[in-house]
C-alpha cells in the first residue's frame, strides 16, 4: 500500500550518452524497514540512489517521499528532506573531532562562539542512543577505527532527523565484530521508525539485516521479494539472469606441475617494523598464491614490500631468478611487477579521465613517437582490452567515474596487462563487486596465470581464495602461520591456522 511507504519511486528512467542506465524502474521502501537494493555492478543501483539524492536528475518518473512528491536538485536538498546517504568511502573530515563531524555546519553557539561543551554532550547522547558508548568524541576522527567513523556518519544523519538512511557497502572495510556493531545500530535506527536502504555484495549480511530485497538487472527492475522467500542461490540467479549454481560452487581445479616450474618470486625473511616478521613465500610462473589473514595480519604490508612501496628492514627478494632491490614502485615495475591496490578510489582510479586514459596511463611512452602521443594507438589498445575483458562501457572516451566498480577493476587490470607483467599483485581484487563480476574477474586472473604470469592474491573472503588459488599462505600477527596446497585448501583449515597463529617459539600450524 502507498500509505505504508516512506519512499515510492515510480517509472524512473535515466540515460547517459549511449547507455540506458535505468528503464522504467519502480522502487519503494516502507516505514521502519531495512530494504536491500541488489544487482550486479552496472545494474543501476548507484544511478537509482543518485537520482533519489539529487546528484542525477531523472529523465522520467515520479518520486514520492513521506507522502510528498519531490524532485531534489542536489544532495543538500535531499538531506534537508530527510534522506541521508552513507557511502563506502566516508564523506567526513578526518582531522576534525567526532563531535565536530556530527554537527559540522550546525554547531550550537553561545554568546556568538561555538559551544564545545554542548556539542560534545549532544554527540555522546546521540551515540549513546545508538548503543555506542565509551567514544572520546573530542578526539580527531582519524584516530578512531573505521567502525567508529561509520557510527559518526550515522549519528550525523540522525542528528539531521533523517527518515531514510542509504548505506552503500557500509561494511567493506569492517571486521566481523565491527560489522556486528553496525547491524545493532541499524536495528536501533529501524526501531525508532527510520528506514534503511542497504546496498551490499555480501549475501550473508543482506539475509541477516534486511526485510525485503529489490533486484535490478541491466537497468531494469527484476522484482521485489521478501527475504523469507529468497535463498542465496535464487537471489544470485535473479541478479545474473541465469542459474548461479556454477558461480557459487566453483572451486579451483588442481593445477599439475606448477611447483616444478621456475620460480618468478622467491622471498625470504621479509620483515618490516612490527608489521611483517620473517615471511617466506615462493610463486612459480602460472601459479596463483592466495594470502589469507585477518585485518592487521600484515597482508597489505607484504604486498607493498613486494611492490617497493615499503622498504623491508630485513630479508631478500628474487624476481625471475635475479636479486631485486626494491626501493620504489618504479624499481618493481621495471622488473615486471604489477599491483592493484585494495583502495581502488584513492590509489587506482582517475575518475574524471576517460577509460582509455586510465587504461593506457602506464604505457604512454610506448604509444608516442617523437614525444607526441598517438591517440589512434591509444584508442586501439583501449578497444582491444575493452573487448577482451568484456568491459561494459559506452566506449573508450567514457569517464572512468561513470563505470561500475567491477568494470573499473577490469580497467585497472587492463592497465597492467598492457605492461605484460611477470608478477601480478592483487590486493582485494573483488572488494565491493557482485558475484557475477567476481566470476568474470576470477576468469581474467585465471587466464593471466594460464599465460605464465605469477599471481599473488590477497582477499578477506575465504571463498574467493578457495575458488581461485593453487596454494594459500596464512598470515597471523605479521607472521606466516602456515601454507596449504590446492588439495589441502578448505575453509576449515584456513580458520584453524588463523585461530592458532604463529608466535615466537612456536611451530606454525601445518595441514595434515
Amino acid at each position: 500500500m502507498v500509505e505504508d511507504c516512506l519512499l515510492k519511486m515510480t517509472g524512473i528512467c535515466k540515460a547517459f550518452p549511449g547507455v540506458k542506465a535505468l528503464q522504467d524502474v519502480d522502487f519503494s521502501v516502507k516505514y521502519g524497514q531495512t530494504h536491500a537494493l541488489m544487482g550486479e555492478n552496472g545494474a543501476g543501483k548507484s544511478t537509482l540512489i543518485k537520482v533519489l539524492t539529487g546528484i542525477y536528475q531523472k529523465d522520467a518518473g515520479e518520486i514520492v517521499f513521506d507522502a510528498e512528491s519531490i524532485a531534489p536538485t542536489d544532495a543538500a536538498q535531499s538531506q534537508h528532506m530527510g534522506i541521508s546517504t552513507i557511502y563506502q568511502e566516508l564523506n567526513l573530515a578526518p582531522c576534525l573531532s567526532v563531535a565536530e563531524n556530527i554537527f559540522i555546519g550546525r554547531e550550537p553557539k553561545k554568546y556568538g562562539l561555538i559551544d564545545w561543551k554542548t556539542i560534545e554532550s549532544r554527540a555522546r547522547s546521540i551515540l549513546g542512543d545508538m548503543g555506542v558508548t565509551g567514544v572520546n568524541v573530542s578526539r580527531p576522527l582519524n584516530e578512531h577505527s573505521v567502525a567508529i567513523q561509520q557510527m559518526a556518519a550515522i549519528a550525523r544523519a540522525l542528528s539531521l532527523d533523517a527518515k531514510l538512511l542509504v548505506m552503500d557497502e557500509p561494511t567493506s572495510s569492517l571486521s566481523e565484530t565491527e560489522a556486528g556493531l553496525l547491524f545493532d545500530v541499524i536495528r536501533r535506527v529501524k526501531a525508532r521508525g527510520s528506514s534503511v536502504i542497504f546496498i551490499s555484495h555480501k549475501m550473508s549480511e543482506v539475509f541477516e539485516i534486511c526485510d525485503t530485497a529489490t533486484i535490478l538487472r541491466d537497468g531494469c527492475l527484476v522484482g521485489e521479494y521478501p527475504m523469507a522467500d529468497l535463498t542465496k542461490l535464487k537471489m544470485v540467479s535473479l541478479m545474473i539472469g541465469r542459474d548461479a549454481t556454477s558461480v557459487l560452487h566453483r572451486k579451483k581445479e588442481v593445477s599439475r606441475g606448477l611447483d616444478d616450474r621456475e620460480l618468478v618470486l622467491k622471498a625470504r625473511g621479509l620483515s618490516r617494523a612490527h608489521r611483517t616478521k620473517e615471511i617466506d613465500i615462493d610463486i612459480a610462473g602460472g601459479q596463483i598464491l592466495g594470502v589469507a589473514g585477518l585485518l592487521g595480519s600484515g597482508r597489505t604490508e607484504l604486498a607493498r614490500i613486494l611492490f617497493g612501496d615499503e622498504i623491508c628492514d630485513g630479508g631478500e627478494i628474487e624476481i625471475a631468478g635475479a636479486a631485486a632491490h626494491l626501493r620504489t614502485p618504479r624499481d618493481a615495475i621495471r622488473l615486471g611487477v604489477g599491483f592493484c591496490s585494495e583502495d581502488r578510489k584513492a590509489e587506482g582510479v582517475f575518475p574524471h579521465m576517460s577509460v582509455m586514459e586510465n587504461m593506457t596511463a602506464g604505457i604512454l611512452g610506448e604509444l608516442s613517437a617523437g614525444g607526441v602521443l598517438s591517440r589512434k594507438a591509444q584508442m586501439q589498445v583501449a578497444q582491444t582490452y575493452i573487448d577482451k575483458l568484456g568491459i561494459k562501457t559506452s566506449g573508450p572516451d567514457q569517464r572512468m567515474g561513470e563505470l561500475s566498480g567491477g568494470n573499473q577493476q577490469k580497467v585497472l587490470l587492463a592497465r597492467w596487462l598492457c605492461k605484460k607483467p611477470v608478477l601480478m599483485i592483487l590486493d582485494e581484487p573483488m572488494r565491493g563487486i557482485d558475484l557475477g563480476a567476481k566470476s568474470e574477474i576470477e576468469d581474467i586472473i585465471a587466464d593471466l596465470a594460464g599465460k605464465g604470469v605469477a599471481v599473488l592474491m590477497i582477499s578477506s573472503e575465504m571463498e574467493e581464495l578457495i575458488r581461485s588459488c593453487d596454494k594459500i599462505v596464512v598470515l597471523s600477527e605479521g607472521r606466516k602461520a602456515g601454507q596449504l596446497t590446492a588439495r589441502e585448501i578448505s575453509e576449515e583449515r584456513i580458520v584453524q591456522m588463523l585461530a592458532h597463529g604463529s608466535h615466537p617459539g612456536q611451530e606454525a600450524v601445518h595441514a595434515k
